[in-house]
């Protein structure tokens, strides 16, 4: 027998309906571009907090170029405050030991999700956050049922709420790219990762 897929999108849309609004969000963000729709769909039920961790990105000027970018376009909207932590790429080189060759959207890519919606998690609960979420699920190239899976499972571990979501539905992902034209973000075409072999359009 044939089971539907998961709907995380209208998981989330349920979730946000019956949520008082004011809650506090934090939202793991990979770039500025990627944050855009999400927040755009967040800003008015949650209270949102950004927070940039990603050791994967693996050039420290990428790094500081992408979260630049991201500074900025929370600046220009005030959709959402701030929280920036250390860059330590060897967190992201211990998950992925092992692991170099697998190609793009492996398991790789599956230890990558891991450890940053586990230490999004992990600084929910740490900074009273009842929810989190990320907005890697914008992406066309990312596995939104890995994400969903991982940040449930994060959730359990750490004892804060996971907002199922899929943000590339609802033409979430042309959205992104609109947006980062409008505010004239920077878009990279790879996740930043040294393994990556993604050559997509920018």
């Amino acid at each position: 027998m044939r089971m539907n897929k998961p709907d995380y999108n209208k998981e989330m849309r349920a979730v946000m309906a019956r949520v008082p609004k004011g809650e506090r969000l934090l939202l793991h963000s990979c770039c500025g571009p990627c944050s855009s729709r999400c927040l755009e769909t967040l800003k008015d039920t949650f209270r949102v907090t950004v927070l940039y961790y990603n050791p994967n990105i693996t050039d420290k000027a990428e790094y500081e170029r992408r979260k630049g970018e991201q500074l900025r376009f929370l600046r220009e909207t005030d959709w959402a405050d701030f929280l920036d932590c250390d860059y330590v790429p060897s967190e992201f080189f211990e998950v992925a030991k092992g692991l170099e060759g697998e190609p793009e959207g492996g398991a790789r890519c599956y230890a990558c999700y891991k450890l940053r919606l586990d230490f999004t998690a992990k600084t929910a609960r740490e900074r009273g956050f009842p929810w989190f979420c990320t907005t890697l699920s914008v992406s066309p190239h990312k596995n939104a049922a890995w994400l969903n899976e991982l940040g449930a499972q994060a959730g359990e571990k750490y004892g804060v709420r996971w907002l199922p979501s899929d943000f590339k539905k609802e033409n979430g992902y042309l959205r992104s790219v609109a947006l980062a034209k409008e505010y004239g973000l920077y878009r990279q075409n790879y996740c930043g990762c040294v393994f990556s072999d993604w050559t997509k359009e920018k």
